[in-house]
Parts: C-alpha cells; structure tokens; sequence
C-alpha cells in the first residue's frame, strides 16, 4: 500500500509542476530541492520527508493536507470519516507521523489533523504553504516545542497554541517519549 501511495503521490507532484508549464529546473529553484531529488520523487524512486513535501506545497501554494488527500482517497471524501479510514502518512526518517482525522474538501476552508513525533524529531518548514493560514496546535499528550517565524513556543499536554502562519515554523520533540498534538487548519 505505501508503494501505491508513493506512486500516486509522485505522479500527482509531477502533474502539478506540468500543469503551471514549469521544468524541474523551475520547480527546484522555487523549492530548493535539487533537480534531481525532485526527478527521483517523480520516479517514485524515493519517499518524500515532511520537509521535501512542505517546500512542494509551499511553491504549489497548497496545503500537504490537500495534496495528501488526493494521493490517499482520490475522490471527495464522506461526512462521517471513521477512525479506521482516517489516512495516515508516515515520514520514517524524520519520526512523524500524520493522521488527517477531517480530510480537505474543495467547499471548506478547515481541517483537523493529528500528529505524532517520535522523541527528539525535528521538523522544519522554511514557509506556509499558504501565507496567513491560521493554525491551532493542541498537544493532547506529551511535549512539543514549536517554533513561528523564530518566535519558540514549548507546549505541554493540555496547551493550546494559536497563529497565522507567515514565515518559517519547526517542530520538535524534546522527548522523553512521543508527543500527540491535533492541529485545527483553516484557510484564510
């Protein structure tokens, strides 16, 4: 299944850069990816890190939630999405995993998302992948210090962290075990 998923995936990142008449000369100096890291994900030859996908969707101006919603279900998802269908997307190298507990749709401008980071996982997104997008980060067990625009916040179980996002962001766990936040995204 992860195959299938990386495939999608890649032929997705492909159709998008082809669809705005972009080459992967283009793409990579809007990202900052190397040209051939970016022909590699076409290829499906390799997975993409959280902060490989973070730079696409910024350059795309997409969220990671919508392009990994149409990788996962490929068509609209339901009003009910039970626990058991809830996608969930695995970055092995950076210790992150990511569940879209309310998958995007096209009519609505929120989101739910969950996420867990291994300790001492470290995530980093040079920018938005929309500037302005307001996030809430809610840590329901576990520590997680998180990082807006240079300003660092550390989170603890029960607090709630809200922004716009408008520059850089990271994401850490200082550890000693995982830590489990839901983040609410909405569109501005």
């Amino acid at each position: 299944m992860r195959d299938a998923l990386d495939s999608r995936l890649a032929a997705r990142v492909a159709e998008l850069r082809v669809a705005r008449g972009w080459s992967l000369d283009d793409l990579a100096g809007r990202t900052g990816v190397s040209r051939s890291t970016l022909s590699r994900l076409e290829r499906a030859e390799i997975s993409p890190t959280a902060s490989l996908l973070g730079r696409l969707c910024t350059a795309y101006g997409w969220t990671m939630s919508r392009l990994l919603a149409e990788v996962e279900a490929g068509a609209e998802p339901p009003a009910v999405v039970r626990a058991a269908e809830q996608p969930v997307w695995r970055d092995e190298a950076s210790g992150f995993t990511r569940r879209s507990v309310s998958p995007p749709h096209a009519g609505l401008r929120g989101e739910l998302i969950e996420g867990v980071l291994e300790p001492d996982a470290d995530i980093a997104y040079d920018a938005p992948p929309v500037a302005g997008m307001e996030q809430h980060v809610w840590v329901l067990d576990g520590r997680l210090e998180f990082t807006d625009d240079g300003t660092a916040h550390a989170l603890a179980t029960g607090d709630c962290l809200r922004l716009r996002l408008r520059g850089s962001t990271r994401l850490r766990n200082p550890g000693p075990g995982p830590v489990r936040y839901a983040i609410f995204v909405a569109l501005p």
